[in-house]
């Protein structure tokens, strides 16, 4: 298995987090054997309860992976500076601009592993949501390379939406199989069609278990 090389900052957050997820999150890996991380494309979709998943989910790769994320995060100028650095790309998931498609395009093509959280913001209840459009106009363009879905549980009681505060609580991570697409589903039309595709993806996360 080929391994990439972590730049500096991503490679500080990564050990940082990989002990927090041992020491206060009892961090458990479902399914690890399945886990596609062989240092070429793969698109990985997860549910998303916290802004602890994308630094704990960094954690689960020995390969540097890169995550979607929302593109007003970027607007405050440290965020501008700090999130690329730490494999961030920005996106509209609700209305994706060409600009930003073709980022994520050219990273996948070029044999990079992306984290994408297909609900496009953090859940309110700590329950999984429905897709947005946006992923499923991705995928539509990125026929062909391997969709691995992913279950975080325990981020969201760990630190919910609307608190700064963070509390020790297991979370565990569950690897599923890659999502089977048919030519149909990868070619859908219009916005429906991306819809569909979306709850396809919704649907294979929350089939995967939540306990060893």
């Amino acid at each position: 298995m080929a391994t990439l090389s972590m730049n500096p900052v991503y490679l500080l957050g990564h050990t940082l987090f990989k002990g927090l997820g041992k020491s206060m999150f009892n961090l458990k890996l479902i399914n690890r054997e399945k886990l596609i991380d062989n240092g070429t494309g793969c698109i990985y979709v997860c549910n998303h309860q916290s802004f602890l998943d994308p630094p704990l989910l960094s954690t689960i790769f020995e390969n540097p992976v890169h995550f979607l994320a929302r593109k007003t995060l970027f607007d405050h100028w440290f965020m501008k500076w700090a999130l690329p650095l730490c494999n961030a790309l920005p996106i509209d998931q609700k209305r994706p601009d060409p600009g930003s498609i073709l980022k994520v395009l050219r990273h996948v093509k070029a044999g990079g592993s992306i984290v994408i959280f297909p609900e496009g913001a953090r859940c309110p209840d700590g329950e999984i949501h429905d897709a947005m459009p946006g992923i499923g106009l991705i995928l539509s363009k990125l026929a062909g390379t391997p969709v691995q879905p992913l279950r975080i549980e325990g981020a969201y009681d760990a630190l919910p939406i609307h608190s700064s505060r963070v509390r020790c609580h297991p979370i565990s991570i569950s690897v599923g199989d890659p999502i089977e697409f048919t030519a149909e589903e990868l070619h859908p039309r219009g916005r429906e069609g991306h819809l569909k595709l979306g709850q396809k993806i919704m649907d294979a996360i929350r089939a995967l278990p939540t306990h060893p």
